[in-house]
């Protein structure tokens, strides 16, 4: 085996791991959302995840191997800032923020993955992994909307202005 095979193996099982711990955090940071549009992108984002445990799986299954798991200590600590925004209470553009770390996280993997994937010849592992890929790429964007066009310029609204008063006017 080479070097490179060795590595897209164990990125594999660090993927692996990152989207098993993301199908506990998700329902967590629905949960903590004032906005029910972003509530429903991590809940979609959810069914998505189970998608792409399934798709490594296969993955796996191409490559004759069993899946295993090498712990994803870098998803593992941003889940851990993600909680620690939910335990302060800093609101949605905070969770958007922490989500867009993740998402950043398995953009760069799944692209790696992807790219390893066609210099090892593994062209039905890489068709998978860029269904994962594009499927990142997609809610990072989705993120990113719902930051723009809601979240971000209801969070810079001073939480006691009511029906459209200034502070000054108070």
């Amino acid at each position: 085996m080479s070097k490179l095979n060795d590595c897209f193996l164990t990125e594999l099982s660090h993927i692996y791991d990152a989207e098993k711990q993301l199908l506990k955090a998700l329902p967590k940071m629905a949960d903590a959302t004032e906005h029910e549009e972003l509530s429903e992108a991590f809940t979609s984002h959810q069914d998505q995840t189970e998608d792409h445990v399934r798709r490594l799986e296969e993955v796996f299954e191409l490559l004759g191997e069993k899946p295993t798991i090498q712990k994803c200590k870098a998803v593992q600590g941003l889940i851990a800032e993600s909680e620690a925004l939910i335990d302060e209470d800093l609101g949605d553009a905070a969770l958007i923020c922490a989500a867009q770390r993740i998402e950043h996280y398995e953009i760069a993997t799944y692209g790696c993955l992807r790219t390893w994937a066609k210099l090892l010849d593994y062209e039905d592992a890489a068709n998978l992994l860029e269904e994962t890929l594009d499927e990142e790429n997609d809610a990072d964007e989705h993120l990113t909307s719902l930051a723009v066009q809601i979240v971000n310029l209801d969070a810079r609204e001073p939480e006691h202005a009511d029906k459209g008063e200034s502070p000054a006017d108070k």
